[in-house]
């Protein structure tokens, strides 16, 4: 146990009791010591999977089942197979940064009343260089946005900033792993969106739903990917 006191690991201790669902990793406490695997492994033997240890865990964290990169680690898409044993706080400290960056200090940051969030506006007013142009969306294309990009089969992270009349995620629509500010992701997604707003946006100029291949997560330069269908749906009313 660190000597340095860490609030926000001792609140999410309390919160696991026995077991806790964490976004896609299930967390149950082996006293002393911690077991984690994916949620749907729940009822597999451990010898039927795959013990990585911490360090180990980080390519579990940044690949799919395909091999394809996770540039959003709280995508729906982390891998089964695996297990892994934590055997001090400090250690199920480490593993939990690993697969979800900062996401068990931002749920404590969530506890609080009222907890930190920052609007689209706001984030937006802050941003400089080529991602001034977010700022200048209006509330119906960045409502869109966001819609598109925070879906749940896009990022189980539960949207808690707001913009214009676009409500919070509802609890059981995602995980416990809040969102309190827009993320990298989103910026980027938005600054495709608005030069995408400088054209016409309509039923005809929206791209077809389907194509060979995959497409990476992030690549909002292809029309199908996966986001900016989503988007062009919602913008021609077909959502």
């Amino acid at each position: 146990m660190s000597a340095v006191p860490n609030p926000a690991l001792a609140a999410f201790l309390s919160a696991i009791g026995t077991e806790m669902v964490f976004c896609q990793v299930i967390i149950r406490r082996a006293a002393p010591s911690f077991a984690l695997r994916h949620a749907d492994d729940r009822l597999i033997p451990d010898d039927q999977l795959r013990l990585v240890s911490g360090p180990d865990l980080r390519a579990v964290a940044q690949f799919t089942a395909e091999g394809a990169f996770r540039p959003l680690k709280s995508a729906p898409n982390l891998a089964r197979g695996w297990r892994s044993e934590p055997r001090h706080e400090n250690d199920l400290w480490l593993a939990l940064n690993i697969l979800y960056p900062g996401a068990v200090a931002d749920w404590f940051a969530a506890q609080a009343t009222p907890p930190p969030i920052t609007s689209y506006r706001d984030f937006t007013a802050r941003q400089t260089g080529m991602y001034r142009i977010t700022a200048t969306l209006e509330d119906g294309a960045a409502v869109a946005a966001a819609t598109a990009c925070c879906h749940p089969e896009s990022c189980l992270k539960r949207r808690l900033w707001t913009i214009a009349y676009l409500a919070p995620d509802a609890p059981e629509t995602k995980s416990v792993i809040p969102c309190l500010e827009p993320c990298a992701v989103m910026l980027e997604f938005a600054r495709k969106v608005a030069r995408l707003e400088q054209g016409v946006v309509s039923s005809e100029s929206a791209p077809a739903e389907t194509a060979p291949g995959p497409v990476a997560e992030c690549d909002f330069d292809a029309p199908s990917n996966p986001r900016r269908l989503r988007y062009a749906r919602l913008r021609a009313g077909r959502a």
